[in-house]
């Protein structure tokens, strides 16, 4: 009888050992776009294993997707986009998908595969810009800046090509979609892209841009969850980790300033 309460006291303790590692492997599914989301999310994973929580990582590389994903169920947060983006995204598609944290920013440059300084820039030229209506205007305002057009509404962060008051150089506007603008380097001028799609062409913001936004920027980029998943304690665990100092250390080491920690 007494072997017999042992075995059982062994099993039960076997059983509730299975039970707490089955607890423990709690899967979080991240949608993040490559460079630097997904790489961030990779340095955090086995910090967020010691957490019980393990991340799984879905990769895109459009900005679309992801948001769907979130909203209906398939992904538990995403990481990708900044507030302004997510706000406008949020009003075209009727979603109310919610921000959790801020994480880093990426500033937007201009780059040229044929000029070495704006002043080389001719008459005419070709410039592409991004299609989507946040980054749009980002782009528009950015070439403001740099003195090359001047908008109807100067702080317009959601300014078109229609928008443009003032074209000195005439400059050719071409939209496309954000994660084909390196590839467009090839045809076109300039190109103002952002700094997730320049790294991930092999390009470094702070040595080949000719232009690049100011590290004060507004364009904070968030971790993002739907009402519903916000308070999943495996997406807060995320979210808190996401804010450490040793992921703010690993950021500035491994970007070498082209990603700033916003936090």
């Amino acid at each position: 009888m007494k072997k017999f309460s042992v075995f059982a006291a062994s099993l039960l303790l076997s059983a509730s050992a299975l039970a707490f590692n089955a607890e423990a492997a709690e899967t979080v599914t991240v949608g993040a776009t490559p460079v630097p989301h997904a790489e961030i999310l990779e340095f955090v994973k086995p910090i967020l294993a010691k957490e019980g929580y393990d991340l799984k990582i879905v990769e895109f590389n459009d900005y679309v997707q992801p948001n769907l994903a979130t909203d209906d169920g398939q992904l538990d947060a995403n990481f990708f986009q900044h507030v302004p983006y997510l706000d406008s995204f949020n009003k075209e598609h009727g979603l109310s998908l919610v921000k959790v944290a801020g994480v880093h920013i990426e500033p937007i440059a201009v780059y040229s595969r044929t000029l070495k300084k704006l002043d080389e820039l001719k008459d005419g030229a070709l410039v592409s810009i991004p299609n989507d209506p946040t980054n749009g205007g980002r782009a528009l305002l950015l070439l403001q800046k740099a003195g090359l057009i001047t908008l109807s509404d100067p702080d317009s962060i959601t300014a078109t090509p229609l928008d443009i008051k003032d074209n000195p150089k005439k400059l050719k506007i071409k939209e496309l979609e954000a994660a084909q603008l390196p590839r467009s380097l090839d045809e076109v001028d300039l190109a103002v892209i952002n700094t997730n799609f320049a790294i991930g062409a092999g390009l470094n913001p702070l040595k080949d841009a000719l232009f690049i936004e100011d590290k004060d920027s507004p364009y904070v980029n968030v971790l993002v969850a739907s009402a519903k998943s916000k308070d999943a304690k495996g997406v807060q665990a995320l979210a808190k980790i996401l804010n450490t100092k040793e992921v703010a250390d690993f950021i500035l080491k491994k970007y070498d300033g082209a990603v700033i920690p916003a936090f």
